[in-house]
């Protein structure tokens, strides 16, 4: 339990082993620990961290507006409040929250989860098995869950501060295990690396995040850090049908457990059959095998489903009681949710944004049944473009028609994105709307009795990243508003 507010000078005496930090003899109270000025509240301590995008000293003047009561920096400031200099802030940031969060990473037992598509169900899936018998809560992309208590996340896993502040909170609340979703950016910009992982689980790896990364191999390298984490008697769970797993499994601490369709795997897929909008399947583990039936659809949710009953299973849950909790879950919100608003036809929601992600969701929807497929995709601007073309082309593929619009178009040109998406593609299937809302009713008044629309990429988001600030923005309320609107007339 933490006591507020705490001393500067307590938390400048816990950094000594920094040895850079000038003598501090301010007794002043802290209430809360920021790095983002907007943020800010009267009592705060601003720490001036280095972003990804940005240097968060050029924020100092706006913290101390905003009701900062002192600053880490790392040069000299001219402000009203006692400015401690540090060489590093984002060192800083970590050991001051160590200190004034008291440890708290020590009191829970975490299960990691890292991959480029998967994270998010895998994790949602865990915390649906395990939040009973483990008070388990789910931190990931659609938002921090935990019993009755809910909080919107502005990152798949949140900034240092935020995410120490989260721990606080879910300690008072009684969570003992946190399922979390652990992004390749948490892992480097060091935003858990004072977790120990009871369990770490590998979904897959293909390329993305190649603008922060610079490289598949910088980005595979950053998620097998979460690895290096595990505990020495903690479990790593890894998809062996991956190409990047054999890496992965090298650097591993604990117990290494397998998954995938490879009989000579821990815990074996097999038997995969997806028909009227539920899929099933067996898990072999042990020369036992387990039946699953699920709401969750496609070849790939059995890959999801397997790693979280691995989990489970490795936990010490029963068998009868995992299988049971999954086949309880109907839906995921973002990841191939199905609309329903009284229509005729199908309404896929789904974030899937990689060509990976894509081939999944629309193959599985070739192999339901339906009459044509319309796909409503973009692709974000300020990442990879190489990727671009790779997607469009399966999308084309897989789809009966698409509609190419905007998805966080950030400083690029909306128009030059689609062009890019549309270089390989050979049918003549397509057709280019850059507003993104208009693009999404034009596939729902498209739609006949039988039909699937996909609507990909943005999931469940609340914004569209344009220029360098976030637009409010619901691919969801697009929808329900059309039908809404067509009541009325």
């Amino acid at each position: 339990m933490i006591s507020w507010p705490f001393s500067l000078k307590n938390i400048i005496y816990s950094m000594k082993r920094l040895n850079e930090l000038i003598k501090c003899k301010y007794n002043i109270p802290i209430y809360g620990i920021k790095t983002n000025s907007k943020k800010i509240k009267k009592g705060d301590l601003f720490i001036a961290v280095h972003g990804y995008n940005c240097d968060h000293h050029a924020f100092i003047s706006e913290a101390v507006a905003n009701g900062a009561s002192a600053i880490i920096s790392e040069k000299k400031v001219d402000v009203d409040v006692p400015v401690i200099i540090v060489k590093d802030t984002n060192k800083a940031l970590e050991e001051i929250c160590l200190k004034f969060y008291n440890h708290i990473e020590k009191k829970f037992r975490f299960i990691g989860i890292t991959g480029t598509d998967g994270k998010t169900t895998t994790s949602t899936i865990i915390y649906n098995i395990l939040k009973d018998e483990l008070n388990c809560c789910n931190i990931g992309t659609n938002g921090l869950e935990y019993q009755q208590m809910f909080f919107k996340l502005n990152n798949t896993t949140p900034e240092m501060e935020e995410l120490y502040n989260f721990l606080s909170i879910l300690s008072q609340a009684g969570c003992k295990t946190v399922s979390m979703e652990v992004s390749s950016e948490a892992l480097l910009h060091r935003r858990v690396d004072k977790f120990n992982y009871d369990v770490a689980i590998l979904t897959n790896i293909t390329e993305d995040h190649l603008n922060i990364h610079k490289n598949i191999d910088n980005y595979v390298n950053a998620k097998a850090k979460l690895f290096k984490k595990v505990k020495k008697n903690g479990i790593c769970i890894l998809n062996y049908d991956d190409k990047h797993a054999e890496e992965i499994r090298k650097v591993s601490r604990g117990k290494i457990y397998t998954y995938g369709k490879s009989s000579n795997c821990d815990f074996a897929i097999c038997h995969i059959k997806c028909k009227d909008m539920s899929t099933h399947f067996d898990i072999l583990h042990k020369n036992t095998s387990y039946h699953i039936t699920t709401n969750l659809v496609g070849e790939y949710n059995a890959y999801n489903i397997t790693a979280a009953f691995a989990c489970a299973l490795l936990l010490g849950l029963p068998p009868r009681t995992i299988i049971k909790r999954i086949k309880s879950i109907n839906t995921i919100n973002g990841r191939f949710e199905q609309l329903d608003f009284g229509q005729n036809f199908t309404i896929i929601l789904d974030y899937a944004h990689t060509e990976n992600g894509v081939k999944n969701i629309l193959s599985t929807l070739k192999k339901l049944k339906h009459n044509k497929i319309i796909t409503v995709i973009g692709s974000a601007g300020g990442r990879e473009k190489q990727k671009r073309s790779a997607m469009g082309k399966i999308t084309s593929q897989l789809s009966d028609y698409v509609i190419f619009t905007m998805d966080d178009p950030r400083n690029e040109n909306v128009s030059d994105i689609i062009s890019d998406l549309t270089k390989l593609i050979e049918k003549n299937n397509y057709e280019k709307e850059e507003n993104r809302e208009n693009a999404i009713k034009k596939s729902l008044t498209m739609a006949k009795a039988g039909d699937v629309v996909a609507i990909l990429g943005k999931g469940r988001d609340e914004y569209m990243a344009i220029k360098d600030k976030k637009v409010y923005y619901s691919d969801y309320e697009v929808i329900k508003n059309f039908f809404q609107d067509n009541e009325k007339h």
